[in-house]
């Protein structure tokens, strides 16, 4: 005997439902991961900046260098002035990193929000 697969509409919509799901669900994660990776420089920075690390140093100036268009808008809600090398808080990075992980969780939250949903 052999068996023989009929599809049927039903089986097509769930068929392509799984998909979709699928591809916004790789796409959610995505954004995490790009999400994930900016918060860790911005994270970085932040320490950086607290212990007035020196931006002679490569891997000092290498981070921020690439952190900085992403702390940049934040700058100035509250008082800042540029002064690399001198031990303070930067406020702004961590408002960044709240800001960033926010927005990560809104946007993959709308991409996944029919996964749980049934087809009938």
């Amino acid at each position: 005997m052999t068996e023989k697969t009929i599809i049927t509409e039903d089986n097509n919509n769930q068929q392509v439902n799984q998909n979709n799901n699928s591809v916004t669900s790789t796409i959610a994660h995505l954004v995490w991961l790009i999400a994930m990776i900016i918060v860790v420089l911005l994270g970085i920075r932040f320490f950086f900046v607290l212990f007035g690390a020196n931006p002679a140093n490569g891997f000092v100036n290498f981070i921020y260098s690439v952190s900085y268009p992403f702390a940049r808008p934040f700058f100035g809600i509250f008082a800042y002035k540029i002064n690399y090398g001198i031990a303070r808080l930067e406020v702004a990075s961590l408002v960044a990193i709240a800001i960033y992980i926010i927005a990560a969780f809104i946007i993959s939250r709308l991409l996944t929000l029919n996964h749980n949903q049934s087809t009938v």
